[in-house]
């Protein structure tokens, strides 16, 4: 063999080689799922334990044991980030493939110190969360973004926030929302009345099958977190309430 073709087969060889190692590290589950859940100011401390509740609850719920462990692949990662004014991961990347694994997730959910709140910064937790899907070693089938809030963007005018949104969607992401205690949002403002499910139908959700779930108290946070996790980790989420597919 010549010795310009031994030469190109070795680099070629060490060219290829790093790529297929990091395809091999790469994990594949069904669904990449980043819980970013609201802990500004608005959300006092006994709200903020309720939705930790909520989202330990669910995931330790047969029903949504069973929806993350049903897919093709049988296994589901997620990622559990609190926001306000920044935004900050709580609990890491985690695959859970079996019901010890949702166990192991939602202790470290629960036990992790309440943050102190601070402003309602929606533009930073979408733009913060839809990075976090980037070099974290998993494949997913699908991208999911669940956001919780109590209210509107404290900074940012809806075409802005719409921007944050559109971001994320461009990277492939699905954008669902949790709405919290809307009656508490809705107020006059130039005699129009402010509709926070409206608001997040508008400008945060988007993506195929995207939709809301609404909780008009604090104490019904476990039962809907339950059903929202189990539309979202299932293979088709059937929308509630309002949905809208950008």
């Amino acid at each position: 063999m010549p010795r310009w073709v031994s030469f190109w087969i070795i680099f070629a060889g060490l060219a290829v080689s790093p790529v297929s190692s990091v395809l091999a590290d790469e994990t594949p589950v069904d669904v990449e799922l980043v819980l970013a859940v609201d802990v500004s100011a608005s959300i006092d401390g006994g709200e903020i334990n309720l939705q930790r509740a909520g989202y330990v609850a669910a995931l330790t719920d047969p029903r949504a044991i069973s929806a993350m462990l049903s897919g093709p692949l049988g296994r589901v990662a997620v990622t559990y980030v609190e926001w306000s004014e920044t935004a900050r991961v709580t609990v890491p990347w985690s695959v859970i493939e079996s019901a010890a694994d949702a166990r192991r997730f939602a202790l470290a959910v629960q036990a992790f110190p309440i943050p102190k709140g601070g402003l309602t910064n929606i533009v930073n937790a979408l733009d913060f969360s839809a990075l976090l899907f980037e070099d974290n070693d998993i494949e997913g089938t699908r991208r999911v973004i669940d956001l919780s809030a109590d209210g509107r963007d404290s900074k940012g005018n809806e075409p802005v926030v719409a921007a944050a949104r559109d971001r994320a969607l461009s990277r492939g992401i699905v954008i669902n929302g949790l709405v919290i205690n809307p009656q508490q949002e809705q107020s006059e403002v130039e005699g129009v009345k402010y509709d926070l499910e409206g608001y997040f139908h508008e400008v945060i959700i988007g993506g195929p099958g995207a939709f809301t779930v609404v909780t008009e108290t604090p104490e019904d946070f476990p039962r809907a977190i339950v059903n929202k996790l189990v539309l979202e980790v299932s293979s088709v989420a059937r929308p509630t309430r309002q949905t809208a597919a950008r």
